[in-house]
């Protein structure tokens, strides 16, 4: 298979000044039709999760590749206002945009309309659709990727890395019409157009800011599934919330201040109450050496608030599930549950078969499961509708599914 490794007109230059971002919002201005986009990030770099890069391309202007971080050298702020003016009531063509529409919208940049190439892609129920595998499925090339896991913070931006960002819009329109075309074709066109404007909604309701990790993120540490007592579970508390501090202030990715293993090793060698000493911990595996030892009295002064704190305040081994508890555990306690849950999952899963979709596209697992958990009083084909409404489900996979559902759910 051919490898596309060259946009066709070139590598563009490098937007990185106010005078050079001027010209490039002009032509895309000027340009006509969507405007491909994509955005390249630093994760497993950075605390941040800006944009390090933005590529663009419309027809009649040619791709742009913006540098946000010389334009923005102090964070996202109103740096890049001539590209949003350009923007302004254009169609955004963007891959998997729920990755990429938050590090755009604390650069100030929001679509008005929307077309996602991956979601049209598994609506069409290909196999593969990550951008690669749907650009040789549509045009028999192999998309050159060596740089997707790449620090994109690095600067000066290393020349080598330039065709691979230019490539990743090089055939997003083109794509997005092959696209269009299957979707018509398969009677799924105003599907996606619902989901698009859903989309839409969700990128104008994101934050100009990024909000922090919530109180309980932390239970998401690797290895505290090994964690046996409260009193290590307050040790890790406490020590990944300290990192997390760190990474925020020195703006590093906090697996690269120290692993989430070095954490949870520490709380599994805890008893009832946290007896770790200083010297211990700054001893111990993960903390003794590299970036982790610059910051001493980070850890240091999280161990003593793990020391100081009480038993009784120690965060308990599990916490209240968001929504019903896993469907595996209904059979023994919530019979009802587990009985409405083995009718209306392989009906859902047949229905989908039927209409060549993915299962999840068709309706959330999520909401499936909180209908089979505790479904409305109201069971008939409105109130199974206005349920799944409230949860967030779109009219046309409301309609696809609330007949069959309410008559499962009434027996």
């Amino acid at each position: 298979m051919p490898i596309l490794d060259r946009p066709a007109e070139g590598i563009p230059p490098l937007v990185d000044t106010p005078q050079a971002l001027r010209l490039a919002a002009e032509k895309l201005a000027a340009g006509t039709g969507p405007v491909a986009i994509d955005t390249e990030r630093a994760h497993g770099y950075r605390y941040s999760t800006r944009a390090y890069l933005i590529q663009l391309r419309r027809a009649g202007s040619g791709t742009h590749l913006v540098d946000p971080a010389a334009l923005d050298p102090d964070g996202p702020g109103s740096g890049l206002a001539p590209l949003a003016e350009a923007l302004a009531g254009t169609e955004w063509i963007l891959h998997a945009a729920t990755q990429d529409m938050p590090c755009l919208a604390i650069e100030g940049l929001r679509p008005a309309r929307l077309f996602d190439s991956e979601l049209a892609g598994r609506l069409l129920n290909l196999p593969r659709v990550g951008l690669g595998s749907m650009i040789e499925h549509y045009f028999g090339v192999h998309l050159l990727k060596e740089h997707s896991a790449a620090d994109w913070s690095t600067r000066p931006l290393p020349a080598d890395w330039m065709p691979y960002a230019a490539l990743d819009v090089e055939l997003l329109i083109p794509l997005r019409e092959r696209l269009i075309a299957d979707l018509q074709d398969a009677g799924k066109m105003a599907w996606a157009q619902e989901e698009f404007q859903h989309l839409v909604q969700v990128g104008a309701d994101l934050p100009d800011e990024l909000p922090g990790p919530g109180p309980e993120r932390w239970r998401r540490t690797t290895g505290l599934h090994d964690v046996r007592t409260r009193a290590g579970l307050e040790l890790v508390k406490d020590l990944w919330w300290a990192r997390e501090q760190v990474a925020m202030r020195t703006d590093i990715a906090p697996g690269r201040i120290v692993n989430d293993r070095a954490l949870s090793a520490l709380g599994t060698h805890a008893g009832e109450r946290v007896t770790l000493t200083a010297d211990d911990l700054l001893r111990s595996s993960g903390f003794r050496r590299g970036r982790a030892k610059r910051y001493a009295r980070d850890w240091t002064q999280a161990l003593a608030l793990a020391t100081d704190t009480s038993p009784k305040d120690y965060p308990p081994r599990r916490v209240p599930p968001d929504g019903p508890p896993p469907p595996r555990s209904w059979a023994a306690h919530h019979p009802d549950a587990a009985a409405r849950w083995e009718l209306v999952r392989p009906a859902i899963n047949d229905r989908a078969a039927d209409l060549d979709l993915p299962p999840e596209n068709l309706i959330s697992p999520d909401w499936l499961r909180r209908l089979s958990w505790q479904p409305p009083a109201d069971r008939s084909p409105r109130g199974v509708d206005a349920f799944l409404a409230d949860l967030g489900a779109r009219a046309w996979q409301r309609n696809l599914v609330c007949g069959e559902l309410s008559r499962l759910l009434g027996r």
